[in-house]
């Protein structure tokens, strides 16, 4: 007997409609520039449509071609197959180079996130002046997150999707652990039995964390 369970949304998700769904979303995924997130594509394809299931389908249509649809956060993108990256790699003309402070800045907001600028100098063990955070946010990887509930209520900050699309992590998780960075060279082999890399977290406001005041306008603090 022919199993008739299965709902009118399953079949459609498999069938003729599917097919077409899965049309319109390769042609919105390549016009769009920057990673959409479902919610962002829902409205192009048909009523009911499970744009998840259907983002994973086309996901892995493209798996081992020369393009892949990756997930960056909540978002995804069609991006160049990592092994043969190098061969597409364009020479990009910043307008300005970030400076050292501006990397060891970005790589412990990435690892202790939140994190806001007050810890974010104990760790690198000198002051961070407040163009260094202003040149961060304007790059687009990171952003002002909340407030610490502690005095002062000093800003904590975060990486962005941006931040995970530039240097190809699908999550904040993907970030290299303790042996990778050892293998790599950025840390010593020889660290303190007790040396643990830090977990960033990257999710809702925590329960340390108040939500930005209204008239934040994703300026750094100015003092904490």
């Amino acid at each position: 007997m022919t199993d008739t369970s299965a709902t009118g949304s399953e079949i459609d998700e498999h069938g003729e409609v599917g097919e077409r769904n899965l049309r319109i979303l390769e042609a919105i995924m390549f016009a769009s520039a920057e990673p959409l997130s479902p919610a962002e594509i829902a409205p192009y394809l048909g009523e009911g449509a499970d744009v998840p299931l259907l983002l994973e389908r086309l996901a892995a249509r493209y798996a081992g071609r020369g393009v892949n649809l990756v997930r960056r956060g909540d978002k995804w993108a069609f991006r160049t197959a990592d092994d043969l990256s190098f061969l597409l790699r364009r020479e990009q003309t910043e307008s300005r180079q970030l400076s050292r402070a501006a990397l060891e800045t970005l790589a412990i907001i990435a690892y202790h996130q939140p994190a806001t600028r007050a810890e974010v100098e104990e760790v690198r063990g000198v002051a961070s002046g407040g163009g260094t955070f202003d040149v961060l946010m304007q790059t687009g990887w990171i952003r002002m997150r909340g407030r610490r509930r502690t005095p002062g209520r000093p800003v904590t900050y975060g990486t962005t999707e941006a931040f995970l699309d530039h240097f190809g992590l699908e999550g904040i998780t993907d970030l290299p652990g303790l042996e990778e960075l050892k293998g790599s060279g950025l840390l010593s082999s020889r660290l303190p039995p007790a040396f643990q890399v830090p977990l960033p977290f990257d999710g809702p406001l925590r329960d340390d964390e108040d939500p930005l005041d209204p008239d934040d306008q994703g300026e750094s603090d100015p003092v904490e």
